[in-house]
């Protein structure tokens, strides 16, 4: 259920626009004025912001950004709110929503906030059989460690487990355990109180509080740091949570669920992941094929991914045509449904004609990883490093510096990646943390980095986002 808080009064069109938002499932808080909604967001939380644009959006905006509060918030109003509106996608609103508002265009808001299928999408028969056992699971409380490559969709199904659980009316709260140095993400999870450290300028309920009566996703969880995981198994066994600068725990009703691309029975062995916390997370164990395992599951996700973003960046609805499926149907996938969402995603917006054609299909040539010796014992499979040819490429370095070399194959993966930082770390072989490091060296020395994609991030609308003769200059 998505949560939403509005900025404003209800008595008018943005009143309208919450119950059309009620309407199609979303949870309603409502705030008058910005001070407030800035409380709200550092309290319970949401999932979007709709604001009228009569409020001062660009100094709220301001304050989410000091206080890493990343719901993104949608600037409302008609014509006559033209400058408030523009000074709020200046500062950074993610969209703007014409009032009288418009039932699909919300609908469209939700469903990218969301970011999921109700369901997923399984043809496969071991993806049926891995939804049957998701929704067994969903009917208990106990905690589930869901594994798999990264890619295979593992919050997808965590969503799906919530959904069709006893707790699908509470909320349903992520982390990205890997987004975070530690500081910072113990601060996300367990909140803090005002002068708790330089920069909490108020208090803040952390995701175990926001997620009460729901469910809190740990993703990446073997990323996490052995201190903090200590914190992190004391909140599970007795669910009770230590604001920092806090002088009583705080009590708190959420399901866990986890979610790791590691092996942690290694990760155990090299101590680097606390073996009591992984008994505690794994009481049931979920682990997501990866999409080569599945292959029935190729072609149907193939079609999915063409209609929606057909549908989010205005196109018509295009088919794939036979060759298309068959280029598709072939290849092995190694960055899982993620690469297959990517790739429907950029051949939507470069096919010409009725239909997707394979010219539209643009995939990037692998090459498998070396087998080892007979005799050596098996190293962990790894996920296959998609690798673009090119001519005499060690004589093309000779002579330039090694700063430049890694910067310049840092960036070209991550382009690669189109901005996904956990997939271009591991395809690099190094840490999320080192990744992060780098690319925040790069931003200093004023070189462009690309974008990270964002689980929240809503993408065009399906509607036009801003009336005629509009533009956020």
């Amino acid at each position: 259920m998505t949560r939403l808080l509005i900025l404003g009064a209800l008595s008018g069109e943005l009143g309208q626009a919450a119950r059309i938002a009620a309407a199609r499932g979303a949870s309603l808080a409502q705030v008058e004025g910005v001070t407030s909604a800035l409380a709200a967001l550092r309290g319970a939380g949401a999932d979007l912001v709709l604001a009228d644009a009569a409020h001062d959006l660009p100094w709220l905006l301001e304050r989410m950004g000091e206080e890493r509060i990343a719901t993104p918030l949608v600037a409302c109003g008609r014509s006559a709110d033209a400058e408030g509106v523009l000074r709020a996608i200046r500062a950074g609103a993610r969209e703007f929503l014409p009032l009288p508002p418009d039932a699909e265009l919300i609908a469209a808001m939700l469903q990218a906030v969301s970011a999921a299928p109700e369901r997923p999408i399984a043809a496969d028969p071991a993806s049926a059989a891995l939804i049957a056992r998701a929704e067994q699971l969903a009917r208990a409380d106990a905690s589930v460690l869901i594994t798999g490559e990264s890619g295979t969709g593992k919050e997808v199904f965590a969503r799906h487990i919530h959904a069709t659980s006893r707790r699908a009316r509470g909320p349903f709260v992520a982390l990205n355990c890997a987004a975070l140095p530690e500081t910072l993400l113990e601060s996300e999870l367990f909140g803090h109180e005002k002068g708790a450290f330089s920069g909490a300028v108020a208090a803040r309920k952390g995701k175990f509080e926001q997620a009460e009566g729901g469910t809190l996703l740990l993703d990446e969880i073997g990323e996490m740091d052995l201190r903090l995981q200590a914190k992190l198994l004391r909140a599970i066994q007795e669910r009770e949570v230590d604001r920092l600068g806090g002088t009583s725990p705080v009590k708190v009703d959420v399901r866990i669920l986890a979610a790791t691309n590691r092996d942690l029975p290694a990760e155990v062995r090299a101590g680097r992941f606390r073996e009591d916390l992984y008994f505690r997370l794994n009481v049931v164990q979920l682990r997501i094929p990866p999409l080569r395992e599945r292959p029935g599951d190729v072609l149907p996700l193939a079609r999915h991914f063409a209609a929606r973003y057909a549908e989010v960046n205005g196109l018509p609805r295009r088919p794939l045509s036979p060759a298309a499926e068959a280029r598709l149907a072939a290849h092995p996938w190694p960055g899982n449904v993620r690469e297959l969402e990517n790739t429907l995603h950029r051949a939507v917006l470069l096919a010409e004609g009725r239909e997707i054609g394979a010219e539209a299909i643009e995939l990037l040539a692998v090459e498998q990883a070396t087998p080892p010796p007979a005799e050596a014992a098996p190293a962990p499979a790894a996920a296959p490093i998609p690798r673009v040819a090119t001519a005499d490429p060690i004589a093309a370095l000779v002579g330039r510096r090694m700063e430049e070399v890694e910067r310049e194959l840092i960036l070209e993966t991550l382009g690669r990646c189109l901005g996904n930082r956990t997939r271009a770390a591991e395809i690099l072989g190094i840490s999320i943390r080192t990744l992060r490091n780098k690319l925040a060296e790069y931003r200093g020395q004023g070189i462009s980095v690309p974008p990270a994609p964002g689980q929240l991030a809503m993408g065009p609308l399906p509607v036009g986002a801003l009336p005629d003769g509009w533009r956020a200059a």
